[in-house]
């Protein structure tokens, strides 16, 4: 049950009984028209901005038209109380049986309540897509987080999601994995390598392919020219690779739904899906031979200034046309990425998302424009943004990991704190700003500590029902005994704001879930545990405003259904955010 959803139709039956029309006569445009909670909760529990809206349309004042509304509104049984304020917004509380009413149901949905019930539509999320040259790394871990709990999120809001992983297997870099790993072939086969060349992979992590390779080669690739041994070492060393990545996300509990192969965009049995795409182009009269102005500043080492394919991306709102093709034939990245897209678009799915770092934000707008292009308006592309994630231990930076070679690893991560707090806290700030993450802090058992702050709330329902089956044991505790409560007993202004929080969950559900930001359920659910530490704190001097009260049985009753009630919308926020609702903290 969404309260302000509720209200909004009662605003819109209200206006259409006032038979409010536009200067014009014509009906009025009622999308802006919204119900929200007041800025100060001393206000009330809901606000209306209809006469604020409206009043342009309507050639009216907002305050005349506030008052014809408040009219109207205050004959609603489930309204106690109207009142117009300032230049026209109008505040109402509900009448303590309307908000029986609501938390009764939330009793009853459990784990539902918020959840979206009708189907919003297919959407893919393609998230880390690291390349395959090693070991997962921080920044790495964050992007990963970020796009397993929005795929959870719109999974929750009512989305088919697919979760997807572009595995960058084509181009140099795997070039120069492969060679770092016959390198360490050579070891294994006991040649002393010295200091490993700049320019190489460096880390530890490449013995164990080394030692694959020796293992299955013997002294087969061993003093061969490089092109009759690239190949089958580049394919065994992204293979393990690809088996190290699949393990770090998993110690992340992290799983991909696809592995998308970026040289299967050439290579694959569907032929070459990167010429299918600048032939869908052209047809559309999209490509066209010519010449780029140079860049400005210092130009790239790749810059030719010569005539060249290129896409006309300026038509979708990027700042520049781009070349698709280089001088020698092959293809530019940006190519295989559009035919990425498109063959995202031919497998259905017109709602794309990629969590991409924060290095790749300059490549953002030709994407989208390229999506735009090769779905022919009928797709569209969200990107969303991760910064970098410093490391600290009480403050101090923490220093590369010897295994990686040049970073801290993601596994390093997980190991010392838990998912748990390697989760949460890469959700407590937007993704597109910087994240410090200190390692004594995350463990701290404080409330300075969100992810322990959140988590002991869930823990203290847990010992809320206890308690309560140790000293009223004839209470009914179950979901169907608990909304059968004398729920307008709740009048206390605690009581009455961790219902308020509790009302808002499914808006803050729809809410991050259009805008593709998972943090704002960690924001939510920081500021519904901080409401029930508090009231809770607010029974230690005041023992009738208790949750178990022995001397106060129905109170106590319709206490423990709120206490219910919190218990699950905590719980559905951590298991989207894929974190654990404990019942007990260790």
């Amino acid at each position: 049950m969404d309260i302000f959803a509720d209200f909004e139709n009662r605003v819109a039956r209200a206006i259409d009984k006032l038979e409010w029309k536009a200067a014009d006569g014509s009906a009025l445009d009622l999308s802006r028209v919204v119900v929200e909670p007041p800025r100060d909760a001393a206000n009330g529990d809901l606000a209306v901005n209809a006469a604020m809206v409206l009043a342009k349309q309507t050639g009216k004042p907002p305050r005349a038209l506030a008052i014809e509304l408040m009219g109207v509104l205050a004959a609603d049984p489930d309204v106690a109380e109207t009142e117009v304020a300032g230049p026209g917004f109008l505040n109402l509380r509900l009448a303590p049986a309307y908000r029986a009413a609501f938390l009764a149901r939330v009793v009853t949905a459990g784990e539902d309540y918020g959840r979206g019930i009708v189907t919003r539509g297919e959407v893919n999320v393609e998230y880390v897509s690291a390349n395959p040259t090693g070991p997962m790394h921080v920044g790495h871990c964050r992007g990963a987080v970020v796009g397993d709990a929005l795929a959870n999120l719109l999974g929750f809001a009512g989305h088919e999601v697919t979760k997807e992983y572009y595995i960058n297997d084509a181009g140099a870099q795997v070039d120069v994995l492969a060679r770092s790993a016959h390198l360490r072939y050579l070891e294994a086969l006991g040649e002393d390598i010295g200091a490993i060349p700049e320019g190489l992979y460096p880390g530890d992590y490449l013995k164990p392919v080394g030692e694959a390779l020796a293992k299955e080669y013997g002294t087969a690739l061993k003093g061969r020219p490089e092109s009759e041994w690239l190949a089958t070492v580049r394919r065994t060393a992204i293979d393990m690779m690809m088996a190290m990545i699949r393990e770090d996300l998993a110690a992340l509990n992290v799983v991909h739904d696809v592995f998308f192969s970026e040289r299967s965009l050439q290579d694959g049995s569907a032929g070459d899906r990167v010429r299918h795409a600048i032939d869908t182009l052209t047809t559309e009269g999209l490509m066209y031979q010519g010449r780029l102005e140079p860049p400005k500043g210092q130009l790239p080492e790749d810059w030719e200034d010569r005539e060249q394919t290129l896409f006309r991306s300026t038509a979708f709102g990027d700042d520049v046309d781009r070349p698709l093709m280089k001088s020698d034939g092959s293809y530019t990245y940006f190519a295989s990425d559009i035919a990425y897209h498109l063959d995202k678009f031919e497998r259905g799915f017109a709602n794309q998302i990629d969590i991409w770092g924060a290095d790749h934000g300059g490549y953002v707008k030709r994407m989208q424009a390229a999506v735009r292009a090769i779905s022919g308006g009928r797709a569209s592309l969200d990107v969303k943004l991760c910064q970098l994630v410093k490391l600290f231990r009480a403050g101090e930076p923490v220093k590369m990991s010897k295994r990686s070679g040049s970073f801290v690893t993601l596994r390093d991560v997980v190991e010392e704190v838990g998912v748990d707090a390697v989760r949460f806290m890469m959700l407590f700030r937007k993704s597109d700003a910087p994240l410090d993450f200190d390692f004594q802090k995350v463990t701290e058992q404080s409330k300075d500590n969100p992810v322990f702050y959140v988590q002991y709330a869930h823990a203290r329902t847990a010992s809320v029902f206890g308690q309560a089956r140790d000293q009223l044991p004839s209470l009914d505790l179950t979901r169907e005994g608990l909304a059968k409560a004398e729920l307008e007993r709740l009048a206390d202004e605690g009581e009455i704001g961790l219902l308020r929080r509790i009302a808002q969950w499914p808006r803050v559900v729809e809410a991050a879930a259009d805008s593709h930001e998972p943090h704002r359920i960690a924001f939510y659910l920081h500021d519904l545990a901080s409401d029930l530490h508090a009231h809770w704190n607010r029974g230690k001097d005041l023992p009738q405003l208790r949750f178990v009260n022995v001397d106060d049985p129905l109170s106590s009753h319709a206490r423990l259904a709120m206490v219910r009630a919190v218990a699950s919308v905590l719980a559905s926020g951590l298991a989207i955010l894929g974190v654990k609702a404990p019942d007990e903290m260790r």
